[in-house]
């Protein structure tokens, strides 16, 4: 098939075409597998439950960081400790005084 002889409306309806037959084959590809793992499953006897709960991967546990640092004149504003320093936290040290009196 030769596109560069096709109109721009013929092109976009076979662009709507191949999008249909792409979700299609999605679809018979998704019950295929699905099909082939329940096989397995069943071949090696454990329930597919059990190999789900096994083998899945579930996102590390991330422990929330302890606010250490706290502006005085505005306690909304708080730093870990970790990372850039904020500019109160610049401009505190920049006037002389110590982190320590930020401290939480």
């Amino acid at each position: 098939m030769e596109l560069s002889n096709l109109s721009v409306s013929e092109l976009r309806k076979l662009e709507e075409k191949i999008k249909q037959e792409m979700k299609k084959r999605e679809r018979q590809d998704m019950v295929k597998a699905r099909e082939q793992i329940l096989a397995i499953a069943q071949s090696v006897g454990v329930p597919l439950k059990d190999l789900m709960a096994s083998g899945a991967r579930t996102k590390p546990a991330t422990s929330e960081v302890q606010v250490r640092y706290r502006n005085p004149s505005d306690q909304s504003q708080q730093w870990t400790g970790r990372g850039r320093q904020p500019k109160w936290v610049k401009d505190w040290l920049g006037s002389g005084k110590t982190l320590d009196l930020l401290r939480v």
